[in-house]
């Protein structure tokens, strides 16, 4: 499974990665923008995009949005990690396309348990 890493904080992109890895998927590359996410989205067949919220130049809804709004990228699984708790954020990311939500900070076995729904 190859995956995108997209969060400005390199600890939190290096937290991840560690967190992926240990849960036995390794094919991760990175993004620290929204703007470099779309990029690579479209340039890169990935798997999944683990994308953050809160980011300069282009929030992850944003990229969320540019992304289902492309065909060539349009089903690609988002999966939001991010702080934004709040339901009306939850609902305007769902709405918006996302595949799942995960909220900042959280355990392997809740990173586990939503890479497992994307093949049930």
């Amino acid at each position: 499974m190859k995956i995108l890493l997209v969060d400005d904080s390199s600890t939190m992109r290096r937290i991840q990665k560690n967190t992926l890895s240990t849960l036995g998927f390794t094919d991760v590359d990175e993004a620290e923008d929204g703007q470099d996410a779309v990029s690579k989205v479209g340039k890169t067949a990935y798997d999944l995009v683990l994308m953050d919220w809160n980011m300069p130049n282009m929030t992850g809804i944003d990229a969320l949005k540019a992304i289902r709004a492309n065909p060539a990228t349009a089903k690609v699984p988002v999966i939001m990690v991010t702080s934004e708790s709040e339901k009306t954020r939850i609902l305007e990311a769902i709405q918006a396309g996302a595949t799942n939500y995960i909220v900042k900070p959280f355990t392997p076995d809740v990173l586990k348990e939503k890479l497992d729904a994307l093949h049930g």
